[in-house]
């Protein structure tokens, strides 16, 4: 055995990945039964696989496996998105402290760069372009903060948030909203104040919270 050769990915972690992109999508929406003969056939492999893959996405909460009953794209309910943002909040909230804390000259170029992204794609009202660019901020900020079990934990809640069927930068004025919160958390970032850069995270993310109960409660009263 030539233990320098590196393995290729495993083949449930490619199914458990093409899964995932299909649920974040809503190919696969909350709530669907996997049928998982069909996407055996359909992927052309045995089921043994696709099971182990099905695992994957059960620990990241994206699927809830029932007994006797298999297999389900999860469904996330408000109370669900509630303790969801909460735990969320605190974890970017520190995260921004951390930044504060330890952020070189060069961290905050990059973040800066990153925030001009959002500023373009905001100014041309490409809400995509900006949710890929808020993503980036987000991720640079937990780069910069530099602890792993902060960012695993704040990367797998953001799987399980992915499951909700609404898009707070849809709802008027939301993404103005949100761009002005990041202008704050930058600001406060910069100027190396630890305490004000999580409050204004926490601020941030409970106020997408708010945006999305409220996407809620009009589709439901509209039902």
């Amino acid at each position: 055995m030539n233990a320098g050769r590196i393995a290729p990915l495993a083949l449930y972690q490619e199914v458990a990945e093409r899964l995932r992109q299909r649920i974040f999508s809503h190919e696969l929406p909350p709530g669907t039964w996997v049928d998982e003969q069909a996407l055996a056939t359909q992927y052309g492999i045995s089921r043994t696989p696709l099971r182990e893959a099905l695992k994957v996405l059960a620990a990241e909460g994206l699927v809830t496996l029932k007994p006797r009953r298999g297999c389900y794209v999860t469904e996330i309910s408000e109370r669900d998105l509630d303790e969801i943002f909460t735990v969320m909040a605190l974890l970017e909230g520190q995260c921004a402290a951390d930044t504060a804390r330890k952020a070189s000259d060069a961290d905050l170029a990059r973040l800066r760069s990153v925030h001009e992204e959002l500023e373009r794609a905001a100014s041309s009202k490409d809400i995509d372009g900006y949710f890929e660019a808020n993503q980036a901020f987000h991720q640079e900020i937990q780069l910069i903060a530099d602890n792993r079990w902060l960012t695993q934990a704040i990367t797998d809640l953001r799987k399980v948030i992915k499951l909700s069927r609404h898009h707070s930068l849809f709802i008027e004025g939301r993404l103005e909203q949100s761009l002005a919160e990041h202008r704050t958390i930058l600001d406060a970032i910069s100027r190396r104040d630890a305490a004000l850069s999580e409050g204004t995270m926490r601020e941030h993310i409970a106020s997408g919270r708010k945006a999305l109960a409220k996407i809620a409660a009009r589709k439901e009263a509209a039902v």
